[in-house]
């Protein structure tokens, strides 16, 4: 007795499979790396005014292609950073190798092509986090502890003052220079 073979119709398969792949592809979100957002100055035409800048005012933080921290030409670890930056920051005058006042300070960070990407991020955000520490400090002394950092002063409210009054005190002058190779100068 021959046994009959019942073929399975998969003619339709290809269809199901396409239908399939476009489900996916228009629900699947691809993660976008943003990057560091950083706040820009407005865009002018006018060339910036001549600024004379004294030298002591600019703390100079260099990390090198072998992810080398100098700060003012001295190796440094990434660790100590802060505390110097902050230090450098409300020197107000005090130490002459230090800036005259926390309005005037500048802290210019360079990187080197070869710099490692997680190194620089540390810095950077050593560099950010000095910053962020002092306002938070501010923000305490001028709320009597009613507000425990800055950004917790809502720029909505009658917080908004305040906010207005610690920037103006504490400036964030952080300049970023674009790489260049170090190496290539030896």
């Amino acid at each position: 007795m021959a046994k009959k073979i019942t073929e399975i119709n998969a003619s339709s398969m290809a269809d199901i499979a396409f239908l399939l792949l476009v489900f996916f592809l228009v629900t699947t979100e691809i993660d976008i790396d943003e990057g560091i957002n950083v706040v820009l100055p407005p865009w002018t035409d006018e060339p910036p005014p001549d600024v004379k800048q004294n030298n002591r005012n600019t703390l100079a933080v260099l990390v090198n292609s072998r992810n080398e921290l100098l700060v003012e030409e001295e190796r440094f670890e990434v660790e100590e950073l802060r505390d110097y930056t902050k230090k450098f920051i409300m020197n107000n005058g005090r130490d002459p190798e230090m800036s005259d006042s926390p309005q005037k300070a500048i802290v210019s960070f360079k990187g080197d092509v070869g710099t490692n990407y997680d190194t620089y991020i540390q810095v950077y955000n050593e560099l950010r986090g000095a910053y962020n520490e002092l306002r938070d400090d501010l923000t305490r002394q001028k709320t009597n502890g009613r507000k425990k950092t800055y950004l917790a002063l809502d720029p909505l409210s009658r917080d908004s003052i305040i906010r207005d009054e610690i920037k103006d005190i504490l400036p964030i002058r952080l300049s970023e220079a674009e790489p260049t190779d170090f190496s290539a100068n030896k």
